[in-house]
């Protein structure tokens, strides 16, 4: 099994993917995370959240079908601990050299999370979007 995730990691750095990050129910909810995000996606347990919050964004938000209000309230990820929004998050590229919730956290529960992948180039993007650059 373990073999199996070292393989997958390295698959992903042979694509130049990244994974998202994810804070684990291990997290003891000391809140060392939540002010070192630059795009502010992170949020308290049961806290809910806005594509607005710490971000450039305002208004109606199209998601190729889908709209959003980037000011309407959105439903927590987790009622238990802290969690991060993973359409917020860009592993802090174009900000630090690696993710800062990883980097502070005193127990190690920010990790990756194998289930969304995305290129360098990609989260780049995403900040581009989540602050209205250029």
């Amino acid at each position: 099994m373990l073999y199996i995730c070292i393989a997958k990691l390295n698959l992903a750095k042979e694509l130049h993917e990244h994974m998202a990050i994810k804070i684990t129910d291990e997290c003891i909810n000391c809140g060392a995370c939540e002010p070192e995000c630059p795009n502010n996606a992170i949020y308290d347990a049961g806290t809910a959240w806005r594509f607005s919050d710490g971000t450039s964004l305002d208004g109606i938000i199209d998601f190729g079908g889908d709209q959003v209000d980037a000011g309407a309230s959105q439903d927590a990820v987790s009622d238990e601990v802290y969690y991060i929004v993973s359409d917020k998050c860009t592993e802090c590229k174009g900000f630090h050299d690696e993710p800062q919730c990883a980097a502070v956290c005193p127990v190690d529960c920010c990790v990756d999370d194998e289930d969304i992948r995305e290129t360098e180039e990609e989260l780049l993007a995403k900040k581009a979007w989540l602050h209205q650059e250029g």
